[in-house]
């Protein structure tokens, strides 16, 4: 009976069935539907391009050309920047508060 069990626990655990279970999920995430397109769209181009690399990150919708540094940095920028106007408004609005008391 335990060699059944431990059968089974190692079939579960066997590199076939991790593939199998990766290849479950990838279909389930659309990633197969999504890469068959682009390679059908690559298989149909008349004029196939020179980088086919680039043709399939340009076709999922890849960003080319993008500074991720430079994108963290102006976003931490902006962030900096709403909490400055946050507090700004805040202090309008108690200024507003105090002078309509006042009133």
């Amino acid at each position: 009976m335990a060699a059944i069990a431990n059968a089974a626990v190692s079939s579960l655990t066997s590199p076939d069935a991790k593939k199998e279970e990766f290849r479950k999920y990838l279909e389930r995430s659309g990633v197969i539907d999504a890469l068959t397109k682009v390679l059908v769209g690559l298989y149909e181009e008349p004029e196939k391009p020179s980088n086919a690399i680039e043709f399939i990150k340009m076709t999922l919708g890849a960003p080319t050309g993008v500074d991720v540094d430079q994108l963290k940095a102006e976003n931490e920028t902006l962030r900096a920047e709403a909490a400055r106007l946050r507090e700004k408004v805040g202090a309008l609005e108690e200024k507003l508060g105090g002078a309509a008391a006042e009133e």
